[in-house]
């Protein structure tokens, strides 16, 4: 059998025993919500339209299309209206929405919903980019956000700050591991849904469904639009075109679980294809009228040849590619056409150098792969274009940074562009062995570098600089909104290094818009952290896949504390199987069946010790 099958019925058996004797951090599924639990995103802002995204959860028939009404609106009231539409989704996309809405008018908030039986979702609120020359933007920059490590707090900030005009995610959106697997924090003891390694298309959908329950998450992506990239553990650590360091012997073709990754990261992020059904391409631009034009790269698994260190003739190859010919090209002719003052490359590993007594200390970062850095930095200069910054996530920790030349000086001069870099959401830091003192005394073209704290960065631009603002939050055990101002750089409009500051940019007054209501409109609750009849709900949530072969596993939540149960019957009653499990925790779990029977439709009937059952269609091929 495959690692998977093995590790998740020893992991959840294990896992039990030793980590739930403190109550799990909670995933909360109100049953108003239903069937919309998910919440709702929006993404990919351009001046006339914009994704929306919403992910249904059949009631009971996880087999049949559903048909999904949106409407989008000029007010939270949803009365102004100015686009509406249906949108059919069936389980080939894992029940997701996602709609490019068009028509809509530049630099607007709009609020759109999702209705389905008569039931709608909570309302979102999203913003077009602008046409012609805006004043100012402002942007939340986050990255590696691994669930067992803590609460998302940085997220929970960013929302109540309400100052911002998008969220750039630059990767590590989820994690691939096994619960225990990295960096599990045992203050809080929120472990992985599925608890083995992520492997199969079901593995990364049931990942994704866990990581939008997560309330701060979720409200994050109610508020605003979200541009996003992949980095390695949406698929894999250290990935690559075709392999990953977490990739091993066992866990069958790299080629078959890329695309199971990349599949389900397009059905559940408000990502626009290029094209319909392309699934493999998230290089892009996203142009925010001619003051900033974001130009998303892929350095992870479109063209990166493999890690080979920081050294030796491989590495220094001159044909040697992170993002392969044919995406170079298009950066190199969008960098040199583009009308927009500020160019920001979305990029996901560092792009400055970065040695340690001489020697670079990541391969996986652009350090392993020089020929192609310096091809655009001479590319940047020989062509005299300005104000290009490099945005860069992945490493955990905070940078600021002159992207030097080889006649680089301190001051500043022979810097080709600067780079900001933010620290993760909740991933551990960088396990340097040297502090920040050492590193800048090495390599002087960093200015700014913090290995401790985990936040978010605000890239702040108008039409005379660029600033990053770099915020921390106060810990990770616990949900908190407490955070704090680390530091503050900036580079000018036709400058080509960085300058501090000791103050954080001010918002603009526009971006103080109403922020859409936290429930649907048909409900209004009276007590949001207790609800009677929720204590004894169990909802299933998906079920992967169906119609199966061998084996399914049901996605479902809890409330409570409970003994649950599992009887499979056929369509005329006879029970097939039938297990319970004492004492189920609250929060989602899988339940994984093998059935050895003949093709045809039965019923997996989910039920609790106090008798609140729901029955699930399920097809055998």
């Amino acid at each position: 059998m495959t690692k998977y099958f093995f590790g998740w019925m020893l992991g959840s058996m294990v896992i039990a025993l030793q980590l739930f004797s403190q109550n799990p951090r909670p995933l909360t599924l109100n049953p108003q919500l239903r069937p919309f639990y998910h919440g709702v995103a929006s993404g990919d802002p351009l001046h006339d339209r914009v994704i929306i995204w919403t992910r249904l959860t059949p009631d009971t028939n996880f087999t049949a299309p559903a048909d999904v009404a949106w409407r989008v609106a000029l007010d939270t009231g949803m009365t102004q209206i100015v686009q509406q539409g249906v949108y059919t989704t069936d389980i080939n996309r894992d029940y997701t929405v996602k709609v490019d809405v068009t028509g809509l008018q530049p630099n607007t908030w709009y609020y759109y919903e999702f209705t389905y039986n008569n039931r709608h979702s909570i309302r979102g609120r999203t913003k077009t980019a602008p046409l012609g020359m805006k004043d100012s933007l402002r942007f939340a920059v986050v990255s590696c956000a691994n669930y067992e490590s803590g609460y998302f707090n940085a997220y929970r900030v960013i929302k109540e700050r309400n100052d911002i005009d998008a969220v750039i995610h630059l990767g590590d959106y989820i994690y691939e591991y096994e619960t225990g697997g990295y960096a599990l924090n045992n203050n809080v003891n929120t472990l992985f849904e599925p608890t083995h390694e992520i492997i199969t298309l079901s593995d990364y959908r049931a990942r994704y469904s866990q990581i939008h329950l997560d309330q701060d998450l979720m409200r994050l992506h109610q508020q605003y639009p979200f541009i996003t990239v992949w980095d390695d553990h949406e698929s894999a650590n250290d990935a690559w075109m075709n392999g990953a360091e977490n990739h091993n012997t066992g866990e069958g073709p790299w080629d078959v679980r890329k695309s199971n990754a990349q599949q389900a990261y397009f059905e559940w992020l408000p990502i626009r294809p290029v094209s319909n059904g392309n699934n493999e391409m998230i290089y892009r631009r996203i142009k925010y009228g001619n003051l900033v034009e974001f130009f998303m790269l892929d350095t992870r698994l479109h063209g990166r040849e493999e890690q080979a260190g920081t050294t030796g003739s491989t590495v220094n190859n001159a044909n040697r590619t992170i993002l392969g010919a044919d995406q170079y090209q298009w950066l190199t002719a969008g960098l040199a056409a583009t009308t927009s003052r500020w160019k920001v490359l979305g990029n996901q590993v560092m792009f400055a150098p970065l040695k340690v007594f001489g020697i670079g200390v990541n391969g996986d970062q652009w350090d392993g792969y020089p020929a192609e850095r310096n091809k655009i930095m001479s590319f940047v200069l020989a062509n005299d274009i300005k104000d290009v910054v490099v945005i860069t996530g992945d490493i955990h920790t905070a940078w600021a940074n002159d992207v030097p030349t080889a006649n680089y000086q301190s001051n500043g001069t022979g810097s080709a562009f600067v780079e900001f870099v933010t620290t993760s959401v909740t991933s551990p830091g960088f396990p340097f062995n040297v502090g920040a003192s050492v590193i800048q005394a090495a390599n002087n073209h960093i200015k700014y570098i913090n290995l401790v704290d985990h936040g978010f960065l605000i890239l702040d631009i108008n039409q005379n600089r660029a600033q990053s603002d770099y915020f921390y939050v106060n810990t990770l055990d616990q949900s908190s909104n407490v955070y704090n101002w680390g530091a503050s750089w900036y580079v000018n409009h036709n400058e080509r290094h960085l300058r501090s500051t000791n103050t954080a940019s001010f918002p603009r007054a526009e971006l103080n818009q109403v922020q859409a209501p936290l429930w649907p409109r048909t409900f209004i609750p009276t007590n949001t952290t207790s609800n009677s009849s929720y204590e004894t709900e169990i909802i299933p949530l998906a079920v992967y896949p169906n119609p199966f072969n061998d084996m399914v596993y049901i996605q479902y939540h809890v409330a409570s504390l409970q003994d649950v149960s599992f009887t499979v019957s056929d369509i005329n009653g006879k029970i097939i199987s039938n297990e319970t499990f004492k004492q189920v925790l609250p929060g989602v779990h899988s339940y994984l069946l093998s059935l050895n029977v003949a093709p045809g439709t039965y019923c997996l009937q989910v039920k609790t010790n106090q008798q609140i059952h729901k029955t699930v269609r399920i097809i055998k091929n």
